[in-house]
């Protein structure tokens, strides 16, 4: 099973480096890392290319402007069986990859727990799950989305079936999620396989109270039930 990992950067000169060492040191010589950075103009492309390792792949000076749009950017690249996301601050545990290869031997997506660290790493919440609330079930993420990107794995089915993303699409996780509910099986990993970062800097605002106003909660809903309706009928 080639495994591509696909992470989205920008301006992630800081964290970067942890990040990087922590999935390289999981992977075999087949795997890759896709690198999508949307324009960094700190030294986030200059550290990327000081590994001069051939798994990683790097797609520089990008212009989308969108985290969402920049991910996609990176699955298009895939070539392996099993994609695994990867944010640029987080730290992956050792047994990450391991545990992945396990489950997806039975399921077409599959996600995992994480610790909650500040920016000094240190840990301020023992459990993503709890934290959330994150549970499997299309309605159910549809009202609350459990599908935390940096915690995710998927086939290639899914992949297909995710791309290529909407245009209006308001999170890739939430839609990648939401697709492998509709499309396959999935299954939550209990194990925390992530240590994930929230800091000032984040693109997300993923574990904290939502600043969006109800309207905009609405609207986003609307816009992913338009989106799979259109997905599932082949539109």
């Amino acid at each position: 099973m080639k495994i591509s990992v696909c992470m989205a950067t920008y301006n992630g000169e800081k964290y970067i480096k942890e990040q990087l060492d922590s999935i390289l040191s999981q992977l075999s010589e087949n795997d890759e890392v896709i690198v999508s950075d949307d324009s960094s103009n700190d030294k986030t492309v200059e550290i990327i290319k000081s590994y001069h390792d051939d798994r990683v792949r790097l797609f520089e000076n990008q212009n989308f402007n969108s985290p969402v749009y920049n991910f996609e950017n990176a699955l298009i690249k895939a070539k392996g069986n099993i994609i695994v996301l990867a944010d640029q601050d987080d730290v992956w545990e050792n047994n990450k990859i391991e545990t992945i290869k396990k489950y997806m031997q039975g399921y077409d997506l599959v996600l995992s727990d994480a610790y909650i660290i500040d920016e000094h790493g240190a840990v301020i919440q023992e459990s993503f799950y709890k934290l959330n609330g994150s549970k499997s079930g299309f309605v159910k993420n549809i009202v609350k989305n459990s599908y935390l990107g940096c915690t995710m794995a998927f086939n290639r089915k899914i992949l297909l079936k995710t791309l290529p993303f909407p245009k209006d699409l308001p999170m890739h996780d939430w839609w990648i999620g939401l697709i492998g509910e509709m499309f396959g099986n999935t299954y939550f990993i209990k194990d925390r396989l992530v240590m994930y970062r929230r800091h000032s800097n984040n693109a997300s605002l993923t574990g904290e109270k939502s600043s969006y106003s109800l309207f905009k909660k609405i609207s986003f809903r609307l816009t992913i039930i338009k989106n799979l309706i259109l997905r599932y009928i082949g539109l």
